[in-house]
């Protein structure tokens, strides 16, 4: 007994069966449970007559109250879908005080002893209940001993099966999908009917399913509350407490059909109660993003590879645009023109005229996502009073604003194919469904992927997947294209690809668009402009030459590769860091900022050199350290210094200076950086 048993099957995963000790004493009380819950079921199934076994469920009693146990279970739950449904998401998705208790209230009927509930309901809709007179008086309408009652009994104990099994559900979808559908242009309502309830419909089911059972057989407070009558309220477990007195083979008959039906039910949902929804509606659409081969003609022809040039092309109006056949289509000129000013978390005027494209960077909680939904009205955290062309869209509801979103994600809604994703939007604002669908299929052709059309998410390839929300996003013809970390999820080969596609289109787009991203390639090649944020502020918005040229934030230096080092201005061209050391640049390169003035030093990794001996001559800064990290850069070697003098520094050379110096991590060099190759940038 103190050893373990072993099984072969238990513990089996994914991938197979995996053998694994089970200790004795879990063992046999999980198999005395089973046997506890199993004998009854075998003691109905010993006990039954079969060749009486039809008679017993064809006599006119039977039958008569198995009717009426399908109506009543059937009109429960019916009002319990009217109910329970809008329950259910009231509990998940709005805060107000006192969802505790109602989310109580809601489980009580589960706990609560059926004939009290029964007591419960005369109590209330009896005649001399609390609202009984007056449904009596007001409708006509008597509830006890009558079928109505056996309905309200049934749905008041089964109803609480359907709620939690729905706020559970919904509480698992994404909220990046419903949010998605509001840019787009739908409305609340519609988002509820052509997104939440398709995502939810495995648990709906479900829950439908477990909610009926429970009706079928409730008994205690149908016999409290609307009594014993037949043809009225005896209802098949009335039945079988009758025939229990006069028939007892005949109980055992009519119980053996209401455990068949119970187990059917239980049998055909397979678990499907704790999640199926969840699990569909939380697959997201990038997944296999990794393994971007992209079958079915994804890669344009003569698409860059790695390494774009970090200048974005110049655009001319009605020229480059309107050459290319696949450029987007403008709002009306002039018309999309945008103006914000943002205050909570996120607090700085923002304005673009139509045609902008702006990269949005910054180190993680800076404020980035923030900003673009306090733009769609999605957040407490900020609010934006928002003029697109001259229009307020401040107090106007999402779907309202003509705002297009495409989260980090993607959010493609699962249960659609990729051509009903994108005529979303234009089904949203009243377009026609033939038509609407010929103009998908022609944003769908236009980013490649029109073959794809009758694909859902879930068979579509990470760029496949992008590029769809992004044809979803310009279908829609906002004044305002908002993109967060559009190409994040993708392989570098993938990336670069679908950037070059994203270029093309944002060539033509006439409105503002914003883009989050992190990555440096994405920020210069796409963008006319980059924000930068840190702590919800904006430390710099300027063109991408000019950010990388004199980045103000030493997040953005590193970000493009550079040392930046935080100090103050010192006398003679020299700056005083804030790590401790002294950092000496040349005289007259530029205007320093007073002494005192705090300012940002910057040291691109390949004007740093390495000697394994103290250098002669011409550099100014000379520090010894410690080689800590190499790291491969396409065919160069970042090599990190660390020193006591001053911060940490990244050197930048070739393979062939690391061997001849014999880098390795704890390597003792001297660096130096000529002063001629520091930038000073205030702050």
């Amino acid at each position: 007994m103190g050893g373990p048993v072993r099984s072969g099957r238990l513990g089996a995963g994914a991938g197979g069966a995996v053998r694994r000790g089970v200790p004795a004493g879990l063992l046999v009380p999980a198999l005395v449970g089973v046997a506890f819950l199993l004998l009854p079921l075998v003691g109905v199934l010993a006990r039954t007559d079969w060749p009486s076994l039809l008679h017993h469920l064809t006599t006119p009693q039977v039958t008569q109250a198995l009717r009426l146990s399908l109506v009543v279970s059937g009109w429960a739950l019916l009002l319990s879908l009217l109910m329970g449904v809008p329950l259910a998401w009231l509990l998940a998705r709005v805060p107000f005080p006192g969802k505790a208790l109602v989310r109580s209230l809601v489980l009580l009927p589960m706990v609560l002893p059926p004939t009290v509930g029964g007591v419960a309901l005369l109590l209330a809709f009896g005649r001399r209940g609390v609202l009984g007179p007056w449904l009596e008086s007001t409708f006509g309408l008597t509830l006890p001993f009558h079928t109505a009652g056996a309905v309200v009994a049934a749905a008041f104990v089964a109803m609480p099966f359907l709620v939690i099994s729905l706020e559970g559900a919904l509480a698992g979808l994404r909220p990046s999908l419903e949010e998605t559908a509001a840019s787009l242009g739908a409305g609340p309502l519609r988002v509820f009917a052509t997104v939440t309830l398709p995502l939810l419909a495995p648990a709906l089911a479900a829950g439908a399913a477990l909610t009926w059972a429970r009706a079928l057989g409730e008994f205690g407070a149908t016999i409290t509350f609307a009594g014993n009558l037949p043809g009225a309220t005896q209802t098949l477990p009335l039945q079988v407490y009758l025939l229990l007195q006069d028939s007892p083979e005949a109980a055992t008959s009519v119980s053996l059909l209401l455990l068949v039906i119970a187990m059917v039910v239980l049998v055909a949902l397979r678990g499907r109660w704790t999640g199926g929804a969840v699990r569909e509606a939380r697959a997201t659409p990038l997944e296999g993003a990794a393994a971007c081969d992209d079958p079915a003609g994804f890669a344009d022809p003569g698409a860059p590879e790695e390494g774009v040039t970090l200048e974005k092309p110049p655009i001319r109006p009605g020229v480059d645009a309107g050459a290319d056949a696949t450029a987007a289509p403008a709002p009306a000129a002039g018309e999309s023109d945008l103006r914000a000013e943002l205050t909570g978390y996120t607090h700085f005027p923002l304005t673009a005229p139509a045609g902008t494209t702006i990269a949005v960077v910054g180190p993680n909680g800076a404020g980035k996502t923030t900003l673009l939904r306090a733009l769609l009205g999605l957040t407490p955290r900020a609010h934006a009073e928002v003029l697109l062309g001259g229009r307020d869209v401040t107090r106007l509801p999402t779907h309202r604003r003509e705002v297009a979103w495409v989260p980090q994600d993607g959010a493609l809604f699962p249960h659609l194919s990729a051509l009903a994703n994108t005529a979303y939007g234009l089904r949203a604002r009243g377009v026609p469904r033939a038509e609407a669908r010929r103009q998908a299929r022609e944003w769908l052709v236009r980013l490649g992927v029109g073959e794809l059309a009758g694909r859902r998410p879930a068979q579509l390839s990470g760029g496949q997947a992008q590029r769809v929300a992004l044809a979803r996003a310009l279908a829609a013809r906002p004044r305002l294209l908002l993109l967060d970390e559009p190409l994040a999820a993708l392989d570098q080969t993938t990336r670069a690809r679908v950037r070059h596609t994203l270029r093309r289109h944002l060539a033509g787009f006439g409105g503002v668009c914003l883009i989050v991203t992190h990555d440096p390639v994405e920020a210069v090649s796409l963008a006319d402009r980059v924000l930068v944020l840190e702590d919800g502020a904006a430390v710099q918005d300027a063109p991408p030459a000019e950010v990388t040229r004199h980045p103000r934030s030493p997040w953005v230096a590193r970000m493009l590769g550079g040392n930046a080092w935080e100090g103050t201005a010192g006398p003679g061209g020299t700056v005083e860091l804030a790590g401790g050391g002294l950092l000496t640049t040349a005289p007259g390169e530029g205007t320093l900022p007073r002494p005192g003035a705090p300012v940002l030093a910057v040291i691109a990794p390949e004007a740093v050199s390495l000697h394994l001996a103290r250098p002669e001559g011409s550099p100014r800064n000379v520090w010894a350290g410690t080689v800590r990290e190499l790291t491969a850069v396409g065919s160069r070697l970042r090599v990190l210094v660390t020193s006591p003098e001053v911060p940490a520094l990244v050197a930048e050379i070739t393979p062939a200076a690391a061997a001849d110096l014999g880098l390795a991590d704890g390597r003792r060099v001297w660096t130096a950086v000529k002063a001629t190759e520091v930038t000073v940038v205030g702050l």
